[in-house]
């Protein structure tokens, strides 16, 4: 619970995470203030199911590749730019214009999803 695994899905870096009740906390607690977000989105538009994240990890600035855990939002830091997304991939500070991408998926079982 709370690592990030990373697949290839065209050719891009897809992060898959199980995110921590303290996670989840934190992103719906933001949810207030999300109508001011860059791109506002709640926790609940950001990820089907709470436990889960699904995202392109590729920033919306310039492409490079966020690192996981890191930041001031504890979700992904791209280093080259300064971008920071939370655990709910929204962008939250920096010169990104977007949260992090959500790739078409769904759950096949509680276990296994389906990116497609």
């Amino acid at each position: 619970v709370g690592q990030n695994f990373v697949v290839k899905w065209r050719t891009k870096p897809v992060f898959i995470r199980k995110r921590t009740p303290e996670m989840i906390a934190s992103c719906k607690k933001d949810d207030v203030i999300a109508p001011s977000m860059r791109e506002p989105a709640t926790d609940a538009e950001r990820c089907k199911k709470p436990e889960w994240l699904i995202c392109i990890g590729v920033c919306t600035h310039l492409g490079c590749i966020p690192q996981p855990d890191a930041g001031n939002y504890g979700g992904y830091f791209c280093p080259c730019h300064g971008s920071h997304y939370d655990h709910a991939g929204r962008i939250r500070q920096g010169p990104a214009p977007k949260n992090l991408e959500l790739p078409p998926y769904v759950f096949v079982d509680d276990n296994t999803v389906k990116l497609g």
